[in-house]
């Protein structure tokens, strides 16, 4: 198989793969009632059931269609692998919106290599919304091809993200400093949903101070294909660790990453 036959191999099966994990994780959804619930870090840092089990459909799928693949997961960490390509899974991204019935979560697979981002996936099923990118290829809503936003901060909605991984105090000077710059901030419940949206051209920008590359890398992979600017994601050991997150169109991403700051590691 051609580099340009697996790449297209990739994609049409994690696609495939999107959609069934997430008719899975709707199906728990809709009785969520009945999920058996844990905490992670803090009390709002949660899994259920659903969350590890949707990642298993994944991992398990994507094993027997790339053996040689590495893969990345929220729930059930890295696997090696021999090819030089990474799967990196989110079975379920806003696991609190999707515990407490709201729609704003998602499932996200992403792939990177040697060169960074090279495939998203990224399905809301409640929504019905499939987000999907190839690098060189372009990225499409529902099979629609979609752009960033070309305006500045002030020209449309800012998304934000934020965890117990930074001080609220350095979170909070941050909000403050977007908002003297005359930016509109929101916040949802998916960071992977929201970076999805940036790529749709429904926010002008996104950033979190620290994120996991779960979270993030399908949706870096939609925003570089849909014509805007992401801030690199540490790769090699780097990969499995904690990390700023920003993406953004081509008319705010330096003002972004002026006010943000992500890079000077005396700010954060």
């Amino acid at each position: 198989m051609s580099k340009t036959e697996l790449a297209a191999a990739r994609l049409q099966v994690a696609v495939d793969i999107g959609k069934r994990a997430g008719a899975l994780a709707r199906d728990y959804f809709d009785r969520r009632d009945a999920l058996q619930i844990e905490t992670k870090r803090h009390v709002t840092d949660l899994v259920s059931e659903a969350d590890r089990n949707v990642e298993t459909l994944i991992r398990e799928a994507l094993s027997a269609a790339f053996p040689d693949d590495a893969q990345l997961g929220e729930e059930h960490g890295m696997s090696s692998g021999t090819s030089g390509f990474t799967w990196v899974i989110d079975p379920i991204d806003g696991t609190a919106p999707y515990l407490n019935g709201l729609p704003g979560w998602c499932v996200s697979i992403g792939g990177c290599d040697a060169h960074g981002p090279a495939l998203g996936v990224i399905y809301a099923p409640v929504l019905d919304e499939l987000f999907v990118c190839a690098r060189g290829q372009g990225a499409t809503l529902n099979g629609q091809p979609m752009g960033v936003a070309t305006g500045d901060l002030r020209s449309g909605l800012l998304g934000i993200g934020a965890n117990d991984r930074v001080a609220a105090e350095r979170v909070g000077t941050m909000l403050a400093e977007l908002m003297q710059a005359g930016s509109s901030w929101v916040r949802y419940g998916s960071g992977a949903l929201m970076l999805a949206w940036v790529a749709a051209g429904r926010l002008v920008g996104y950033a979190e101070p620290r994120m996991s590359a779960w979270d993030c890398m399908a949706a870096y992979a939609l925003i570089l294909e849909a014509g805007g600017r992401v801030l690199p994601f540490p790769d090699g050991d780097g990969l499995v660790r904690p990390a700023p997150v920003m993406g953004a169109g081509p008319g705010s991403y330096d003002e972004l990453n002026a006010i943000c700051r992500f890079g000077t590691s005396a700010d954060w």
